[in-house]
Formats: structure tokens, sequence, C-alpha cells
């Protein structure tokens, strides 16, 4: 009996969340499709959504323009640097980053590299 690719990534997301949760931090929540990246800075009890940023957003796929869809690198840095901004308007400096069970590599990592540049810490 194999699990699926799927059922692994949630059973990761899961023990992560459950660490995260046990430190009573806010959260900085990734889920990657293949044509778009979402981030959302979520509560300390998992109960809120206090800032969120996506490719899937009117103004950034204005920013990206049409042949561009967000499914790449350069779109996850932007996002990244989204959320960051709305977060320190939000007074949030620190999160822990929850990557949902997704591998740090690639639009992921893109996206925490810039968040920390934008002034976000990990």
């Amino acid at each position: 009996m194999s699990i699926t690719k799927k059922a692994q990534r949630q059973r990761r997301s899961r023990q992560t969340r459950q660490r995260i949760l046990n430190q009573r931090v806010v959260r900085l929540a990734v889920h990657r499709s293949n044509l778009h990246i979402y981030a959302s800075i979520v509560s300390d009890d998992g109960n809120k959504v206090l800032a969120s940023a996506s490719t899937a957003e009117k103004e950034v796929r204005e920013l990206l323009g049409a042949a561009d869809k967000g499914g790449n690198v350069g779109a996850a840095a932007l996002i990244g640097k989204r959320i960051a901004e709305k977060a320190r308007a939000a007074g949030i400096e620190k999160v822990a980053f929850d990557r949902s069970g997704f591998a740090y590599h690639g639009r992921v990592k893109a996206l925490a590299d810039a968040a920390r540049e934008a002034g976000l810490q990990f």
C-alpha cells in the first residue's frame, strides 16, 4: 500500500503546523499550485488570517502582465515582498514559516527570501 504524493505532503504539513501551534507564534503559510502561489499570515491561535497575498489578485496579475501567470520564481518573489509589506503594515515583525509540506526549493524559497529581504523575520 503506497501513500500518494499529496498525502505525503499533507502529513508533513500537519506535523509542521502542530509544531508551530505549540510555539504560539504568528505563521506565514504558503500554498502553491501550478499557476499561482498564495501566502497568508495566520494568527497564533490559527483562527484568523491577518494578511494575505497571491498571484491571483488583480493588482498582481496586472504587474506580472498577460503572459506571466504567476507560476514562476519571479512571481513568487513579488508575493514574498507584498506579504512582508502587508504584515509590517499590520504590525507583525516576526513569523514562523509554514511551507505546507512543500519542498523549500524554487518558488517557496524565492517567496521566503523576498519576505526576509523586505524585513520579515523568521
